[in-house]
């Protein structure tokens, strides 16, 4: 990326800052749960949206769906598996700043249990700079993105005696993200 002199650099606030997400159970109803130790940095260039960039990282062993025993099993080798894969990345790839107003999209590489493959996060509700009470420039925005866990090497399941599946396939994520302006 080449970056202009209105290029900023903006780091994660984790404190304020949160990815959740959504899978159908036994298809009655969705489960959600949520990570925390989101971290990343965001060069953001104001005079061409389309030329910053963004990567980030959560601490999968941070999982909570409200429930210690379904945690432990998500955390396990037969889910993430974070012994072996603490961590999930994304690095943007494009950024599609076509979309109205402060709606754009943005694309990357999302790595999940080893695996990497490309997502589009529609980005929604992008903020204004505003000053905290501290005297830290943040912004923050909203994104969500849905993806099939099967496609990250996530393939356990079960299957339900009347029929069907206990875990769904896909995966809605939504992230709101507070920014630090460095």
């Amino acid at each position: 990326m080449t970056q202009s002199t209105a290029t900023t650099t903006w780091n994660i606030d984790p404190k304020h800052s949160s990815a959740e997400f959504k899978v159908k159970h036994m298809m009655i109803s969705n489960v959600k749960g949520k990570f925390g130790g989101l971290n990343g940095v965001l060069h953001l260039d104001g005079d061409n949206v389309a030329t910053s960039d963004i990567e980030a990282s959560i601490d999968v062993s941070t999982i909570n769906t409200h429930d210690e025993q379904r945690d432990g099993h998500l955390k396990s080798a037969e889910f993430f598996d974070v012994e072996k894969y603490p961590t999930m990345t994304f690095k943007s790839t494009e950024i599609d700043a076509t979309r109205s107003g402060e709606s754009f999209n943005i694309t990357g590489d999302l790595t999940i249990h080893g695996v990497t493959n490309p997502v589009t996060f529609a980005v929604d509700d992008l903020s204004l700079p505003a000053k905290d009470p501290w005297g830290n420039t943040r912004i923050g925005l909203s994104a969500t993105a849905k993806i099939n866990r099967k496609a990250y090497g996530l393939n356990w399941n079960a299957t339900l005696e009347a029929g069907g599946v206990l875990v769904g396939d896909d995966v809605a994520i939504t992230l709101d993200v507070q920014f630090v302006k460095q």
